[in-house]
């Protein structure tokens, strides 16, 4: 830095001779004008260099915090992913929920990557009262631009609190006509869940935990319930007997007392018999796919018959009415 200073003395030394020299020159010459810009110009060239001479040690001092910045960001990064990497497996041997793992470590990554910035900004001489204040501002502004984002990070802890659900479970959301699918993700804001045809859905936690949600994955069991229709000319006898046999031969449906085989309803069109069994909740599906299609070949090879809505019209002769008046 000395030596940067030397050269630059020398260099402004250099041009106010040769000013000197050019004015002294255009002066004797007549030109007085124009040597008095040329000395102005030397002037102004040595105020520049005693500025910068003045300048250039905080420059460096402010550049070298820069730098040391930077390197305290990188430093820190990698202690914030130690930390998380640490408070992740603490947990997972604790046999934690993951959803509670997933949400708490979203909001200790937030919180101290907040704390690493002010950090450094203190570093790079910010104070800590203009760190308070802006912190008591930015909560403001943030508060009321952030309503949702609030609401949905209160909703995030209500849902870890009160456990509706839990990652991999199959929840549906506000019945039939809400979102559905197998929660994959619970995280500070959202959740996110994946659908049998593997899409992707990302509901905010505000929404979630102000709906109602069905866990169909809840219990370790479900509740079969099958309905069939059979003509009012088949035997209801034989065909109860089909299904009982169906389900006590079916591997996954476990018969108890529980199981039952029922006239359910006498429609319009046929009556209606219904059975009920527990099987795992795991293979609810595939064992109603099953009975529904065990059931439609053991009745075909019977003689049960499984009608379809119809409607019979009975026709009259016209003639035959008129002559009757």
């Amino acid at each position: 830095m000395d030596t940067l200073g030397n050269t630059m003395d020398s260099l402004g030394e250099t041009i106010d001779t040769l000013g000197n020299s050019l004015g002294s020159t255009l002066e004797e010459a007549g030109m007085e004008t124009l040597g008095q810009h040329v000395s102005s110009a030397g002037e102004v060239y040595a105020a520049l260099r005693a500025y910068a001479r003045e300048q250039i040690p905080v420059i460096t001092r402010f550049g070298i915090r820069v730098v040391l910045a930077i390197l305290i960001f990188i430093l820190g990064r990698r202690l914030v992913r130690w930390v998380l990497k640490i408070v992740r497996r603490s947990m997972e041997r604790a046999n934690a929920d993951t959803g509670v793992i997933q949400f708490v470590g979203s909001f200790l990554k937030f919180s101290l990557y907040t704390l690493l910035l002010f950090t450094i900004a203190e570093y790079l001489g910010v104070e800590e009262t203009s760190v308070a204040a802006l912190l008591g501002t930015a909560g403001v502004t943030v508060g009321l631009a952030l309503q949702g984002g609030l609401a949905n990070l209160a909703g995030g802890v209500m849902l870890l609190i009160f456990k509706p659900f839990q990652v991999g479970d199959y929840i549906i959301q506000n019945g039939q006509a809400g979102n559905e699918g197998t929660v994959s993700k619970i995280e500070i804001c959202y959740t996110t869940l994946s659908t049998i045809d593997d899409r992707i859905i990302v509901i905010p936690n505000g929404s979630l935990s102000n709906s109602s949600i069905v866990n169909v994955t809840a219990k370790d069991q479900r509740k079969l319930d099958v309905k069939v229709m059979i003509s009012y000319q088949s035997s209801i006898d034989q065909a109860k007997g089909i299904i009982w046999k169906l389900l006590e031969e079916d591997p996954d449906v476990k018969v108890n007392e529980d199981t039952i085989v029922f006239v359910d309803e006498l429609a319009s069109s046929g009556i209606v018999i219904g059975c009920r069994a527990w099987v795992d909740t795991g293979v609810y599906w595939p064992t109603k796919w099953r009975l529904n299609q065990r059931i439609k070949e053991e009745f075909d090879s019977n003689g049960i018959i499984i009608p379809y809505n119809q409607l019979v019209v009975h026709m009259q002769d016209y003639q035959e009415n008129t002559r009757g008046r």
